[in-house]
């Protein structure tokens, strides 16, 4: 991976010279020009600079992104590293990377809006706005979808590489749709992205507004989310990061190529992670949604056998040990990595995210967030 770092180290012209070790002269640095930096937080800024390029020499990936916001007020925004490789393209804020399931609280912002206009009820059965769906041996609810608990499938075999185009979110259903429910749904929870498929078809039978259009005109516009979309295959992107992971001896290739239609709401959006800040500032408090919209959505749901999951619609929750409230998710996806992290009562919000399979973002913004929370 030397060759990564020499090439990464070119960029060198924003950060004094580190003489006598050839280690620091590997490391990737901030891209120019790409900074936004308030005094108030030069320390933070500066360590957690640190954080970001200790992780990327560690863990070889090529470029990240992190912004960083207190109620709304960007305090940091960077690029460090390289967006695509073969054209030496910096990373900067307005490069596009996948974020992969942080595409599930974008989502559940949909569901909010409509269960604020009584469009949507979260225990009405799932056939209720997908009457197509296939019965299963127990009934499921849209609640019980969107918090894991359904029983539905996770991807299974090759699925997450899938490179086929679905020109529609109802059609998408047909990958898991027949399969049997893998227990009494509210019994387990089980992480599943396919579920996310099925919550999509319900924001699309509720509105009366094909998925992706819906999320354009009621989430991304209003909250001035410029640089989000769904991470279209057939389309020119500006700024859309290249896609990359690693070997089994460590090289940087190029992910394969996958077309993420399959799984629009639960894994396939492109975004900024300034973009994604301006997401988490308008769930601190009532704004683009009502308190009951937020509660409902951050209330962990409980098991039948009372434990509760850590997870609501669309966002995991969990109280910190100053007894804030912390509401986040992660992404994976090919090619790439998110994190977002919000403090609903410090209004701290963080985003990161990088250009590489199983990319370290989901251990690099905690941190993040721990500097900047002192």
């Amino acid at each position: 991976m030397t060759w990564i770092w020499t090439l990464l180290a070119a960029l060198l012209v924003v950060t004094p010279a580190l003489v006598g070790s050839a280690a620091a002269q590997d490391r990737p640095t901030p891209t120019v020009g790409s900074a936004s930096t308030s005094d108030d937080y030069g320390r933070a800024i500066e360590e957690s600079r640190a954080i970001v390029r200790d992780i990327m020499v560690q863990s070889g990936i090529p470029g990240v992104s992190v912004a960083v916001a207190f109620h709304g007020k960007v305090v940091w925004s960077e690029g460090f590293g390289v967006a695509d490789l073969e054209h030496s393209v910096p990373v900067t804020p307005l490069t596009k990377f996948r974020i992969g399931s942080v595409s599930k609280p974008v989502t559940a912002a949909d569901m909010g809006l409509l269960i604020e206009a009584g469009k949507i009820d979260l225990d009405a059965p799932i056939q209720r706005y997908v009457p197509d769906f296939p019965e299963k041996r127990w009934p499921i609810t849209v609640r019980q979808v969107a918090g894991h608990t359904a029983g539905i499938r996770h991807y299974v075999g090759d699925e997450f590489l899938s490179d086929r185009r679905y020109a529609d979110v109802t059609t998408s259903l047909e990958i898991f749709e027949d399969d049997p429910l893998l227990f009494e749904p509210g019994t387990r929870y089980s992480y599943s992205s396919y579920g996310w498929n099925l919550v999509s078809a319900v924001v699309e039978s509720a509105s009366g507004v094909g998925f992706l259009s819906f999320m354009r005109d009621n989430v991304f516009e209003p909250l001035g989310m410029r640089h989000s979309l769904a991470g279209h295959t057939d389309s020119i992107v500006d700024h859309r990061a290249g896609f990359y992971e690693r070997n089994e001896q460590g090289t940087v290739l190029n992910a394969p190529h996958v077309d993420n239609s399959y799984k629009w709401a639960g894994g396939g959006f492109l975004s900024t992670p300034e973009d994604l800040i301006r997401f988490g500032t308008a769930h601190i408090g009532p704004g683009v949604l009502e308190e009951g919209a937020l509660s409902s959505m951050f209330r962990s749901q409980v098991l039948t056998c009372g434990t509760e999951t850590g997870y609501e619609v669309g966002w995991f929750s969990v109280i910190n040990k100053k007894g804030e409230r912390i509401i986040h998710h992660g992404g994976g996806s090919v090619g790439g990595t998110a994190m977002l992290f919000v403090n609903r009562d410090t209004g701290l919000v963080v985003a990161a995210s990088g250009n590489l399979t199983g990319g370290p973002i989901r251990d690099m913004a905690p941190r993040i967030a721990d500097v900047f929370g002192r």
